[in-house]
């Protein structure tokens, strides 16, 4: 079915925030009933519509959307993708990602903006050149790309940086994966959307889920709105930031924490800097976007909260090591800030799985790694939706790891799992 799109009014719409090309998803009043449900309309969920419908021929599927779509997180992040993570478990996961979005623009045939321009992960004492020497040797063994750059060829990678040996925190080296890179957070939704829309997916906007029904054996039946009830046997929850308030409607407790996640962006200038820079051990990274702006990633509150909002001290502090980093941005002024909400499980490792409640899935649990899962993501979840069974590739990020003592700390690997 030939999608009711309009390039200007996608663009319109995009740049807007009103509704307008909004209006032009298919049904703007939902179905009574569906062969699948997608609670959350962001990246994931609608990649997890957009493969369910291609890969798996499930076409009466609905994602339900309480906001706009792309409004949540998918908005609300700093672009980083890459795949250099230390666990096998891990690496495989995301490199999946990886190799999808290589050709994501031409299997959507939407601009994302993908850039696999390298994320270049800095060193700046003994501890980090071991843990990022033990990275790369990891990922060679799962056939991941990774290599160590000395200060000399960090600096020649990324001419910004300081390697000066006055720095509080000297640049030693650092590890290079040049598979890694950016893509446009919000264009990877549009693409997505018009994409499953176009393969007859209902997109629903301003759908909350208020509830869940279940049958005699448990079973979940439907879902309750704020649109009324619309009933499906197969329904995934991949609703960052509320995936814990969807599930105990089923009775499902899910081990996630959710804290703001800071990032900022600058006034925007003209090209100068060519890759992705991050540290772990001064909380830092940062990219530039294609409209000029330096894209500055820093830490989570040691709150927890479902507030979107920025905390201006958690950036400050980043912009102090990243003014150290790179001396040129010094006098470049800051123009917005925000919070995104990030689920972290004990582990820092995602969920993506069947509950222990028949016919009811859950992706979530990402922490600040969500972004660039999120063709993999929503590739997994829906094979499992379809399969009512994992891929191999997200069989070891099940909710029952955590009682059994299953984990995949990337914390505890890297410090930190972005």
């Amino acid at each position: 079915m030939r999608s009711r799109f309009s390039g200007w009014s996608l663009l319109l719409g995009g740049l807007t925030g009103q509704r307008g090309w909004r209006e032009q998803w298919r049904a703007a009043t939902p179905k009574k009933g569906y062969d699948a449900l997608i609670v959350g309309g962001g990246g994931h969920g609608l990649a997890a519509a957009y493969y369910l419908a291609k890969e798996h021929g499930i076409r009466n599927v609905a994602v339900l959307e309480k906001g706009w779509i792309g409004g949540g997180n998918t908005g609300r992040n700093t672009t980083v993708i890459r795949s250099n993570y230390l666990f096998s478990e891990s690496s495989s996961l995301y490199d999946h990602a990886v190799k999808l979005w290589e050709t994501l623009s031409q299997e959507l045939n939407y601009n994302v903006m993908y850039s696999p321009r390298g994320v270049l992960m800095l060193a700046h004492n003994v501890h980090d050149c071991q843990v990022s020497q033990r990275h790369i040797h990891a990922n060679y063994a799962n056939g991941v790309d990774n290599e160590w750059l000395t200060p000399a060829q960090a600096k020649a990678y990324c001419p910004p940086l300081n390697i000066g040996s006055e720095l509080r925190y000297p640049v030693l080296g650092g590890a290079l994966q040049r598979r890694g890179g950016t893509a446009r957070h919000d264009a990877v939704a549009w693409g997505y959307a018009r994409a499953a829309d176009a393969l007859g997916v209902d997109i629903i906007e301003n759908c909350e889920v208020t509830g869940l029904k279940r049958d005699a054996n448990g079973a979940v039946v439907a879902v309750e709105t704020n649109r009324g009830v619309i009933e499906s046997r197969r329904i995934g929850v991949s609703a960052a930031g509320h995936s814990t308030v969807v599930l105990q409607m089923a009775g499902v407790r899910l081990p996630l924490e959710s804290f703001p996640l800071q990032a900022l962006v600058s006034e925007p200038v003209k090209p100068i800097f060519p890759c992705v820079v991050m540290s772990n051990t001064i909380h830092a990274y940062i990219s530039q976007s294609d409209k000029g702006e330096l894209v500055i990633g820093a830490s989570t509150d040691a709150y927890t909260s479902y507030t979107q909002r920025g905390a201006l001290h958690v950036s400050l502090h980043t912009l102090e090591a990243v003014c150290e980093l790179f001396p040129a941005f010094r006098r470049m002024r800051m123009l917005r800030n925000w919070g995104g909400i990030v689920d972290v499980t004990p582990d820092r490792s995602p969920i993506v799985a069947k509950t222990p409640v028949p016919g009811l899935y859950v992706n979530c649990g990402w922490g600040t790694g969500g972004f660039k899962a999120t063709p993999g993501a929503g590739h997994l979840l829906a094979w499992t939706m379809a399969h009512d069974a994992p891929h191999p590739l997200n069989a070891a990020f099940t909710i029952e790891r955590f009682r059994d003592g299953l984990l995949i700390d990337e914390a505890a690997a890297a410090a930190v799992s972005h």
